[in-house]
């Protein structure tokens, strides 16, 4: 609950900033009338609503679970983030079209050295913000504060390329570059909220994170006991910061239930410390079959049936797979 605490704080910290860079980003195209500095603002307008849905999304997500929700409410950040990308996709979508209604109808542009001071000022901001958004959400694992840094920090390098052209216009005099830069970056965010959106449809559909896999997989092989015999069916599926992973765990067959308890113990307590606070794990365990004998590493087994033959490292495709569970 800490962590999910951290994260709804830190949203509002987005959240005040994106209404701040709103209203200076509307300053500087009052001041200048530029198309490529309205759609910035724009994106701005886009930025302050997606982070008010990603605070109610915090905020919700941080609930207790209850008897209507017994998973938590975690996945109403992918929720969150689908708006998001939706909404960015669609001032994309504005953007282009301001610009080449703009190309047929050029506004007179003035008081640019004004604007780009203020836009400058407000893509600063946003790539610092969106900078610490991202990292928080990474270490986090939460995808609503990761849609809101990527979504600053594509605005900021829009305004890079918005003052690029603001500075070309100043000097040469060519107003129809307003039009062509916003036209340019228009597309830039529409392939922004594409991956964003792409992203929260992957957690919604609980597609599996192979990064993730990866590491959970390295970790456990790196810490390997020999009582863990084989490891297969394994499944992560996350709820906001929450992990929830179930796997089979092959033990001797003649263990008690309270000493294969034990390795279950060390093994949730290895993932823990290794993913975060919020993990829930549910670990059936299998006792060993006489086939197991052949990647068994235990030396002072005396009921072995059939000799070792080689060790089976574990990776994040062997793992997953239950076939050789009912071998």
């Amino acid at each position: 609950m800490e962590i999910s605490r951290e994260n709804y704080q830190f949203q509002k910290i987005v959240a005040v900033v994106g209404v701040s860079l709103f209203v200076i980003k509307f300053i500087a195209w009052y001041m200048t009338n530029s198309v490529a500095i309205l759609t910035d603002a724009l994106e701005s307008t886009i930025n302050v609503t997606a982070a008010f849905v990603g605070l109610y999304s915090l905020h919700l997500s941080a609930q207790p679970r209850d008897a209507n929700h017994p998973y938590g409410h975690g996945k109403v950040e992918f929720v969150s983030a689908a708006i998001e990308g939706t909404l960015i996709t669609l001032a994309g979508i504005l953007i282009i079209y301001e610009a080449v209604y703009n190309l047929w109808h050029p506004n007179e542009i003035g008081s640019l050295d004004y604007g780009i001071i203020l836009v400058g000022v407000a893509g600063a901001v946003n790539w610092a913000v969106g900078h610490f958004a991202v990292r928080k959400g990474q270490k986090n694992s939460s995808l609503a504060l990761i849609a809101s840094g990527k979504h600053l920090k594509s605005d900021t390098y829009s305004t890079i390329g918005i003052i690029v052209g603001l500075f070309l216009i100043l000097f040469t005099g060519l107003v129809w570059i307003d039009s062509v830069v916003a036209l340019l970056f228009g597309a830039i965010i529409i392939f922004t909220g594409y991956k964003i959106l792409r992203g929260s449809i992957a957690g919604i559909m609980d597609e599996a994170d192979e990064d993730l896999l990866k590491r959970m997989v390295a970790t456990i092989e790196g810490a390997r006991r020999e009582n863990w015999i084989d490891l297969h069916n394994l499944r992560i599926i996350k709820y906001g910061n929450t992990l929830h992973v179930d796997c089979h765990l092959t033990v001797p067959w003649y263990m008690s239930v309270a000493d294969a308890h034990e390795e279950v113990d060390a093994m949730e307590s290895l993932i823990g410390s290794n993913f975060g606070e919020s993990i829930e794990m549910f670990v059936h365990t299998d006792p060993c079959a006489p086939f197991s004998c052949e990647i068994c590493t235990k030396n002072d087994c005396d009921v072995r049936e059939n000799p070792f033959v080689r060790k089976l490292n574990w990776t994040e495709i062997d793992i997953a797979d239950d076939s050789k569970h009912n071998l």
